[in-house]
């Protein structure tokens, strides 16, 4: 279990033997690989070994076995579901956090290693506007002097993904705002919200009939005056509001939430918001982002996704909390073994702000690519990912019966074909068999959503690797399977 100093040489440089050929390889591998999946999966199934194997073998069936047969998430055609991106950068800090083995659920077990983690946490911060300085980051918005003079220290962790985030910020909110009794509390979401939500509060032990579903807009974004009258009707019936959760980027559309109205109602209402950005709110280090997303900083929590719009590799999601003693006062439980927790406002113990003591080092997953690349290397490439979004849904509003459904905000736009002489479940197959078309040339992937029973595809742009020459193929082969269908009909 102890190898020789020169065993983990060869064993790190056997295993980049296949990683770098397999990271070139990528502009040129399929966008998918999906048919006969549970085939490969149960031949894959194997008894546990009582004797080790060499290292080669193993690697060799790793990538030509397992890993091929998969979605390329890491490729330049993922444009389906919100891409991750996977930067080498990440893989490189992992390695490191890995095998020093730094425990980081408590200051006082590595405080250099906490330390980092707290400074990407305080980045995000500033990246969202959170903080007393208004000037502290790109990105940051503005607030006047007499709010930032008595703005609350803000907080937050790093999460294994928006659905931790999400959940950690809905138990955060219930704790400060109802306490220990709440069966009648209610919270309020968008039929466009995250799945994620639903489970949060179950988890969180809501009933699901305590999550109250708003209807959207015809722009698929949430509806303030009915939001607004639900939570009239449900304190006349003697229910207790408590949060509401608006959106910085739908998964189905991209569609962005009024979330300057949501922030005015949940003050009038002394509500908590929550913004689920895992998505988009990273984009507001971009000036169009910034603008898309006006308001956010408003809200009382963030959920935000280095894994998605960072490129950072799976794994890798963020909570912000504006007030972050709420956050630590909602999670703080020890025990007579643990070492005392931190009261220093600058020194964090991040097990006393979520629901995990043990867990991984994310910090340095963050802290190290951010450190080597600059965040103008990301604000540039979000930047562009806004560019290529813009230019697709131009030049698909020019194909032949397509109409855009919902324009690019951020990065994500969706569409489908529309024929007046086909009836709606004629038109449902016509844009199903689309998408498999395109997908079925290899050159990108993509997915679609239902939107009010009409089934519409979706393109989302943000992975690191896809460019304008990748666009150009998923537009020449949008163009040339609508044309091929469309001529059978």
């Amino acid at each position: 279990m102890e190898p020789s100093a020169e065993k983990m040489r060869e064993w790190v440089n056997r295993a980049m033997e296949q990683i770098v050929p397999y990271l070139q390889s990528l502009p040129d591998q399929p966008a998918a690989v999906w048919q006969g999946g549970a085939d490969v999966a149960r031949s894959l199934r194997e008894s546990m070994p009582e004797v080790g194997s060499e290292l080669e073998p193993l690697l060799k069936h790793l990538f030509q076995q397992v890993i091929p047969h998969s979605l390329n998430t890491a490729g330049p055609g993922y444009l389906a579901y919100i891409p991750g991106g996977g930067l080498f950068h990440t893989a490189l800090a992992d390695l490191i956090a890995d095998a020093v083995n730094r425990y980081v659920g408590v200051w006082i077990a590595s405080p250099g290693m906490v330390q980092l983690e707290s400074n990407v946490v305080q980045w995000f911060c500033e990246v969202v506007g959170y903080g007393n300085d208004p000037t502290a980051g790109p990105g940051a918005t503005s607030r006047p002097d007499t709010e930032a003079a008595t703005s609350p220290n803000p907080g937050g962790i790093l999460t294994s993904g928006g659905s931790i985030a999400n959940l950690t910020a809905l138990v955060t909110a219930r704790r400060t705002q109802l306490g220990d009794d709440f069966s009648r509390g209610t919270l309020y979401v968008s039929d466009q919200i995250h799945h994620s939500i639903t489970k949060a509060a179950i988890i969180a032990g809501l009933p699901t009939a305590n999550v109250r579903v708003i209807p959207a807009g015809a722009d698929f974004k949430m509806d303030v005056a009915r939001l607004q009258q639900q939570i009239q009707d449900d304190r006349k019936d003697g229910w207790q509001p408590f949060l509401m959760i608006g959106s910085a980027g739908t998964v189905n559309t991209g569609a962005v939430d009024p979330l300057n109205e949501l922030a005015d109602l949940a003050a009038a209402e002394s509500m908590w918001l929550h913004i689920d950005g895992a998505y988009g709110a990273f984009f507001t280090m971009t000036k169009r982002g910034r603008s898309a997303l006006d308001g956010m900083d408003r809200a009382d929590s963030i959920t935000l996704d280095p894994h998605k719009s960072l490129f950072l590799p799976y794994g890798t999601g963020c909570l912000l909390v504006k007030d972050g003693a709420k956050l630590r006062q909602a999670h703080s439980v020890s025990g007579d073994y643990m070492p005392a927790y931190q009261d220093e406002v600058d020194l964090v113990d991040f097990c006393n702000s979520s629901a995990e003591l043990s867990r991984s080092n994310r910090g340095l997953r963050c802290w190290l690519p951010i450190k080597m690349l600059g965040m103008q290397a990301f604000r540039n490439a979000l930047d562009e990912k806004l560019d290529l979004a813009r230019d697709a849904a131009d030049r698909l509003r020019h194909l032949p019966d397509v109409k855009i459904v919902a324009e690019p905000e951020l990065s994500l736009l969706a569409f489908r074909i529309e024929r007046s002489d086909l009836n709606l479940h004629q038109l449902n197959q016509l844009n199903q068999s689309w998408i498999d078309a395109v997908n079925q040339r290899g050159h990108v992937y993509l997915t679609g959503t239902w939107l009010d029973g009409k089934f519409t595809l979706r393109i989302c742009v943000l992975c690191f690797r896809t460019h304008q020459d990748r666009m150009d193929l998923a537009l020449q082969d949008l163009a040339a399977s609508a044309a091929e269908l469309l001529a059978t009909v």
